[in-house]
């Protein structure tokens, strides 16, 4: 195993204002509320769109005042709106889409609804959240992994070979920089997400030909040639490893 799959990343400091589960919980919501309002943005007329919005903002927004103390309130909003954010920035980068009106809204609504003191304590937390790699790293993880799995879906269900093609390498594109740009966690969340993307299509004979399969190869081919020797090394290891284990939780007794 390579020398880097040995270091452990440091305590989340985060941790003790949202606990791992909370975290979890909060890239799930991210991943609903984003959904919800792409689909208010793409299905609905503004006024059908403005009725779902609040009743989004309304449940986001209760259960980030349910947090603890000042600081547990400001975390949880913050690991919302970051999770609306990267969601609206990988698929406007990946479907080329010009605005999310509810999206905007969404987000929008959130941030007005914060009184002064609150608003800083919100900067403080969202700040912190991109302060260090470990903090808030089970958020990073889960967020990230949906992200990365819905892109991956989108390619397979291309019936275009070129359009799969182009949203494998946007994928691609998209690992390579969270590999650069978290040198201790990125590695890990490239080798997560291929090992993810190994166990569907072993779980569910997804992408077995077609556009589907020669995208997810050329992805796969794309990131060896192009990830640094000691993080491709470590990729293909950990995600090898990770597929392993699910073949082995899963051989018929």
């Amino acid at each position: 195993m390579p020398a880097m799959t040995q270091a452990p990343l440091p305590p989340d400091p985060l941790a003790a204002l949202a606990p791992p589960e909370e975290q979890r919980r909060a890239a799930r919501m991210a991943q609903d509320a984003f959904a919800r309002v792409f689909r208010l943005s793409v299905e609905e007329d503004d006024a059908g769109r403005a009725r779902g919005v609040a009743e989004v903002r309304e449940a986001l927004a209760n259960w980030s005042a349910a947090g603890g103390g000042e600081a547990g309130p400001a975390l949880r909003l913050a690991m919302l709106l970051s999770g609306l954010d990267q969601w609206g920035m990988a698929y406007s980068r990946a479907f080329g889409l010009n605005a999310l009106p509810g999206l905007s809204e969404l987000v929008g609504a959130l941030r007005t609804g914060l009184d002064a003191r609150a608003e800083a304590r919100f900067l403080v937390q969202f700040e912190a959240l991109g302060a260090a790699e470990e903090n808030a790293v089970d958020f990073k993880i889960d967020l990230r992994r949906a992200i990365h799995l819905a892109l991956w879906h989108g390619a397979i269900a291309a019936e275009e070979r070129d359009e799969a093609l182009r949203l494998a390498a946007e994928l691609g594109g998209t690992l390579l920089a969270v590999a650069r740009e978290m040198p201790a966690l990125g590695w890990r969340l490239v080798a997560d997400a291929l090992a993810h993307i190994q166990v569907q299509c072993l779980a569910h004979g997804l992408a077995a030909e077609g556009p589907g399969r020669e995208a997810t190869e050329a992805l796969f081919a794309a990131l060896a040639r192009e990830l640094p020797p000691e993080s491709r090394d470590a990729v293909m290891a950990h995600a090898a490893q990770a597929v392993a284990g699910w073949r082995q939780a899963n051989r018929p007794h």
